[in-house]
């Protein structure tokens, strides 16, 4: 087994799935599309799916032995690296923050 091909290609189309997808609704999209996603919003889903999809065929059609079971491993690792890079780009651009609670001060009166 190639298994630095299937680690290469997945590594590579989960990068490039992801960051396409990441730029464009970070970068052209409204940022009022994050709170509520629309058709184009979702579909810029699409560009990690297909890259997937390429990695997993190029691993295929590079391979000698067992190649349904590295194309699986490939599209199955890319997966997982994908949806890791959206968690962790979420994460990193939520904009919501902890704020401490006000707290009632001495009364004067008048």
């Amino acid at each position: 087994m190639r298994l630095k091909l299937v680690i290469i290609a997945s590594l590579l189309a989960a990068v490039v799935g992801a960051g396409a997808s990441i730029a464009l609704v970070l970068g052209v999209l409204a940022v009022k599309s994050l709170s509520s996603p629309g058709l184009l919003a979702t579909s810029t889903l699409l560009l990690p799916i297909a890259a997937i999809v390429f990695a997993s065929i190029f691993v295929y059609r590079h391979t000698a032995r067992r190649r349904k079971l590295q194309a699986f491993l490939t599209a199955l690792l890319a997966t997982l690296l994908t949806l890791s890079i959206f968690m962790l780009t979420s994460v990193l651009t939520s904009r919501s923050r902890l704020v401490e609670p006000l707290r009632p001060g001495p009364h004067v009166a008048s």
